[in-house]
């Protein structure tokens, strides 16, 4: 064998050992890989369990004639489907849904922003405004409900009381159809509205001091301020409560269900309190398995929608 050959050829010890590192290497890496997945298999387990398996077997339900009752009459195909989409209750239950969230998501994101804007400018006793503003949503919905339902009591109430004090007659709240739903926005709204006002503090004590000063030595105001700085600077914060709210109040049923019951007359029943009225109250699991599908793939629409939308606004911006 030649210098140049023996050069070029590299020693047997030398490849043995460069097979066993990288050997290693592999192994290590399975090892890992398996340790890693031992570790999320819990989580994976009850993901599959109690998300992905209700998914699929609720949307193949739909499709058949299952009732709470005991009897099944099968596949049905389409039937459920396409009667929920001619059922009447449906519409205006989703029409008082999408009243309630108009009505509800303006004021939970402005009343929000504004007691944050109050308390981080200096109030005294700010300690003592963050627990009244936050202390409400850490309450649970029973407790909430039963305090407004006395606070709307049309003889006993304190709100007809107030009223009563400034000669104003009072109103049967939650029995009369033009204030229950209002009645049950103004309980959602002191309920929930902590919860924002949370985020848009810490997104308001986030802004750079800087700017704010920089504005003063340009001689702007207070109003100047705040629409220049302030509200530019919690446009993220804003499409997050907005998103987080809407979707939260499409998916009311609790304040309703123990305020109101979806009455009078209907007039505050959401979708998902006759989607809970067909299933257990009418025993019909496969036609309110059908309901709830039109209105999970409604939201998807309104989801793309919104993010297209999104998408086309800041690609101008």
């Amino acid at each position: 064998m030649t210098t140049a050959e023996g050069l070029a050829a590299p020693p047997r010890a030398a490849t043995g050992a460069a097979d066993h590192l990288a050997a290693g290497r592999s192994r290590r890496r399975r090892s890992d890989n398996l340790r890693g997945w031992l570790y999320c298999a819990p989580f994976l387990i009850a993901f599959g369990l109690f998300l992905i398996w209700p998914t699929f077997y609720g949307l193949w339900m739909s499709f058949t004639g299952t009732s709470l009752a005991g009897t099944n009459t099968g596949f049905v195909g389409l039937a459920n489907w396409k009667e929920a989409l001619g059922d009447p209750q449906v519409w205006s239950s989703l029409a008082n849904t999408a009243w309630f969230t108009l009505l509800s998501t303006i004021p939970l994101v402005v009343v929000a922003m504004v007691l944050a804007v109050l308390v981080n400018i200096g109030l005294p006793g700010q300690w003592f405004w963050r627990l009244s503003f936050f202390m409400p949503f850490l309450l649970a919905s029973t407790v909430v409900s039963q305090f407004w339902i006395w606070m709307y009591n049309p003889q006993l109430g304190l709100i007809n009381t107030f009223l009563g004090w400034f000669g104003i007659e009072g109103l049967a709240w939650l029995q009369d159809p033009n204030t229950a739903m209002i009645a049950v926005v103004v309980t959602t709204v002191w309920w929930t509205v902590g919860f924002n006002f949370l985020l848009y503090l810490a997104a308001l004590q986030n802004i750079p001091d800087q700017l704010y000063e920089a504005a003063s030595l340009d001689g702007a105001g207070a109003w100047r301020k705040f629409r220049a700085i302030t509200l530019p600077q919690l446009a993220p914060t804003t499409v997050l409560v907005l998103v987080l709210q809407l979707l939260a109040s499409l998916k009311v049923f609790d304040q309703i269900y123990q305020m109101t019951n979806g009455g009078p007359g209907g007039t505050t029943r959401p979708i998902l309190l006759y989607i809970y009225e067909a299933g257990f109250t009418g025993y019909r699991l496969g036609y309110a398995s059908a309901i709830s599908y039109i209105f999970f793939f409604l939201i998807i629409i309104i989801s793309i929608a919104y993010m297209v939308i999104s998408s086309r606004r800041s690609v101008k911006a």
